[in-house]
This record gives structure tokens, C-alpha cells and sequence, in this order.
């Protein structure tokens, strides 16, 4: 499966809301425009009820389309990181480049096993 999947996690720092949606909302027309038809198959971001938490729901066709994205939108996510604290889960057969590029984060990886 080249297919990758990911589930980002961002824990919201108290009184951060504002800015982590303007940053959330730049991170969004940055792949609209330029990854869209080109790799990143979904990108979609959904808040708890308290807005503490957001969850990124993302696929991507491959190992390097992921590795475009994070080239895309590095800059904004090391923003947020600022303000959130991130977790998650990743799935597929990665790539080296890409398990390289999730080292030291909190985020699972998941290898494909079957499927149809």
C-alpha cells in the first residue's frame, strides 16, 4: 500500500484558539494550492466541542507526496507547535525518508498488513 494516512492530534494551549485558527486556516490555502491534484488526497481539520483539541485528518498517494506537504506547510506547522502540543497515528508502508522525518514526534506508526 503506498498509500498514507495520518491523524494528527493538536491539544490547544489555553487561550490560543484564535491563533491556531488563523494558522490552521493558512495551512489549508497553502495545500489548496499547491498539493491538491498532486498528492494530498484529504485534508481536513475537525474541532472537539471545546476547541481544545483539533484533529487533522490527511492521505496522501504516497511517501513523497507526504514528504511535499511537510516541505509545504513546515514552517506553519512548527507555528502551531508552538501553541498545541501534537500527537497521532500514521498509516501505511512509510518510506525511510518519512519514518526520518516522524522521528522524535509522538506520532504511531502503522504498517499495512491486508486489506481490500
Amino acid at each position: 500500500m503506498e498509500q498514507i494516512q495520518l491523524t494528527a492530534k493538536l491539544a490547544i494551549s489555553d487561550g490560543k484558539i484564535e491563533e491556531f485558527k488563523n494558522l490552521a486556516s493558512q495551512c489549508v490555502a497553502a495545500v489548496t494550492k499547491n498539493e491538491k491534484g498532486k498528492g494530498s488526497l484529504q485534508y481536513n481539520w475537525f474541532f472537539s466541542s471545546d476547541e481544545k483539541e483539533c484533529h487533522v485528518m490527511e492521505t496522501y498517494v504516497n511517501s513523497d507526496a507526504f514528504l511535499a506537504h511537510m516541505g509545504n506547510v513546515g514552517e506553519l506547522l512548527g507555528q502551531l507547535l508552538q501553541i498545541s502540543t501534537l500527537s497521532g497515528e500514521i498509516y501505511g508502508n512509510l518510506s525511510e525518508e518519512v519514518q526520518g522525518a516522524i522521528s522524535g514526534l509522538d506520532i504511531e506508526s502503522y504498517s499495512f498488513f491486508i486489506g481490500s
